[in-house]
């Protein structure tokens, strides 16, 4: 495909921090900033100084992790299509932690109507455009968080009165926590504050054979970042045993919020045969060592070039 990009390697995590002693250097930021996306890899303990400050300097609100079942995969339920829409800047991760005294540590949870509007609002048009179930469920802990998820849920509850044809759902997130093990299937669309949408996702990842194979997109009005939903994995690095579908995925999510943003229809052809070529990889059992296989990480990524290289219809 004519999908012509330019692509600037920049440094950040564990390993950058050790070399330069920042995890988020700012020549790695100005880089971002002049970029129209960003691929990231995982970065390792230094995630909150890396993809948190990211998500809040870029005010990438929405995180989005597509939740669906590839085939030959050992997977607890078949047929899993669920998309997890999590508010990404604020909640328990906003990172308001302080120390009241040696004994006595303080983490804040910031809940707002703006940021609870707007990332329903994207979840009312992610189901709307889905053309599945157009359903919306929220998730939530009101009954306990009452002021924060108290104000959450009504303005999730307010938006939906926009949306009469999509069905308004509500779950306290234990509750949510069973019912995506139990039946995953009665869930379309999942909104909820950062710290559940978190948990939660990377729950509902068991579904389709684990964290290898969910990608994650942090998504805001102009710009977005998009990277596999685990981390650095440091118990198996070089030996050639990690899954790379989710960084894989990752990157279509990437050509297709670019063929969207942009309105590039190579961008979009891109992004829809990366998953194709990923599903006929998968089908035809070459799988990594998670999934049950033997095949090496560069060898399934071989694997997946030649699928897209082949051609033919999507």
């Amino acid at each position: 495909y004519p999908v012509h990009l330019h692509l600037e390697r920049v440094a950040g995590g564990d390993l950058c921090a050790q070399q330069f002693g920042d995890p988020l250097p700012p020549e790695t930021i100005s880089s971002i900033q002049q970029s129209q996306t960003c691929l990231k890899g995982p970065v390792g303990e230094t995630a909150a100084d890396v993809i948190v400050k990211l998500r809040i300097l870029f005010d990438l609100y929405a995180g989005i992790r597509p939740i669906k079942s590839y085939p030959n995969t050992p997977a607890l339920h078949d047929n899993v299509d669920i998309l997890f829409v999590r508010e990404n800047t604020e909640g328990l991760y906003k990172g308001l932690e302080f120390a009241l005294d040696a004994d006595t540590m303080v983490c804040m949870r910031v809940i707002t109507r703006q940021a609870s509007r707007r990332i329903a609002e994207y979840a009312f048009q992610a189901a709307d455009n889905r053309g599945r179930a157009k359903k919306v469920t929220v998730v939530h802990k009101s009954n306990v968080m009452r002021k924060t998820d108290g104000l959450f849920a009504q303005t999730c509850r307010d938006v939906g009165a926009h949306y009469p044809h999509i069905q308004l759902e509500e779950m306290y997130v234990d509750a949510a926590a069973m019912q995506l093990i139990k039946s995953p299937h009665s869930f379309d669309v999942i909104v909820t504050t950062n710290m559940f949408g978190d948990i939660l996702s990377d729950e509902a990842s068991v579904l389709i054979g684990g964290l290898g194979m969910a990608p994650g997109a942090n998504i805001g009005d102009t710009f977005a970042l998009f990277e596999p939903i685990h981390g650095t994995a440091p118990l198996i690095a070089g030996k050639g045993v990690a899954n790379p579908i989710s960084m894989i995925l990752a990157s279509s999510l990437m050509l297709n919020w670019l063929g969207q943003t942009y309105s590039d229809p190579d961008c979009l052809r891109a992004s829809q045969r990366i998953e194709t070529a990923v599903n006929k990889t998968l089908q035809q059992g070459i799988l990594t060592q998670d999934l049950g296989g033997d095949i090496q990480t560069q060898d399934f990524g071989v694997a997946v070039a030649t699928q897209i290289l082949k051609g033919g219809n999507i």
